[in-house]
This record gives C-alpha cells, sequence and structure tokens, in this order.
C-alpha cells in the first residue's frame, strides 16, 4: 500500500533511526568530551580564583600584621623619644643645678676675696695712716718752736704729694 506523496514509512524510520545514531555517536564523540574539556577548564579556572583569593586573603592579613608592626614601631620610637627627651631635659637640669652651684661657690669665693682685699687694704692704709702720724709726730718734735698744727698739715701735704706719684 502506498502512501500518499510517495513517503516509504520504512524510508522515514531508517532516517529516524539514522538521526539517532547520529546524533547519539555525535553526543558520546563531540558534546560528552567537549562539555568533560569545558567543566575542566571551569573548574581549572575556579581553583585559580580561589587560590588568587587565599593569597589576597593572605596578603590582607600580611598588609593588617606590617601595619600592626609600623604602629607599635612608632608607638616604641615616640615613647624612646619622650624617654630620651626627659634624659636630656634631666641633663640639662642637673648641668644647670650643677652651673648654679659653681657659680654660687664662685661668688662666695669672690665676696671672700673681695673681703679679704678690703680688709688688707685697709690694714694697710691704716699702717700708713700710723707711718705718717709717726713721721709728723718725730718732725713735730724735732723743732720746738714751730706752730704745730702748721706742721702737721704740711706733713700730711707732703704725704699726699709722695702717695700721688
Amino acid at each position: 500500500m502506498p502512501f500518499p506523496l510517495n513517503i516509504d514509512p520504512q524510508q522515514i524510520l531508517l532516517h529516524w533511526m539514522n538521526l539517532a545514531i547520529l546524533t547519539g555517536g555525535l553526543y558520546f564523540l563531540l558534546y560528552k568530551p567537549v562539555k568533560q574539556f569545558m567543566d575542566k577548564r571551569t573548574a581549572h579556572y575556579q581553583e585559580l580564583e580561589n587560590q588568587a583569593a587565599d593569597k589576597l586573603a593572605q596578603a590582607e592579613q600580611l598588609r593588617a600584621q606590617a601595619q600592626a608592626k609600623l604602629e607599635a614601631a612608632d608607638d616604641e620610637i615616640h615613647d624612646e623619644r619622650m624617654r630620651a627627651q626627659q634624659a636630656a631635659q634631666q641633663a640639662a637640669q642637673e648641668r644647670l643645678a650643677q652651673a648654679e652651684e659653681q657659680a654660687g661657690r664662685m661668688i662666695a669665693k669672690a665676696k671672700v676675696e673681695a673681703e679679704q682685699s678690703r680688709e688688707r687694704a685697709l690694714r694697710e692704709s691704716q699702717r700708713e695712716v700710723r707711718e705718717l702720724a709717726a713721721k709728723a709726730a718725730r718732725k713735730l718734735a724735732a723743732k720746738p718752736g714751730d706752730d704745730i698744727f702748721d706742721k702737721f698739715l704740711d706733713l700730711a701735704e707732703e704725704g699726699g704729694a709722695h702717695e700721688g706719684r
């Protein structure tokens, strides 16, 4: 029994089987290996991305540790600077105290020396006055007829002129 339009059911069935075999063959020969390759490639890139994320996390952690170390170093430097400033200030205060003490000793010594010098000058001037008075008395006693007060003044003038030279 012929089908209209010259359609042969056996030919249609053969074409369907041919199509199924071709589809199955292409699936096993092309689709499945390409799909596996793509899955492996996707897994590989996913693994690379995970490694990069891990390395990024490690780098971030290292950066945070380095930042913490830098802050600790900054704090340590600040503390050391403060200790150095305090030590310098203390040394300066000690030197100032020593200088003030030395200045006080120098002033006291100068006062003592000035007092001794003043006393020595006073003793010398008293000695010279006594010597002048003794000379005047001897000269006055040597001439009995002269006015004693005038002779005393003359001798005093001679002594002043003598010292001025």
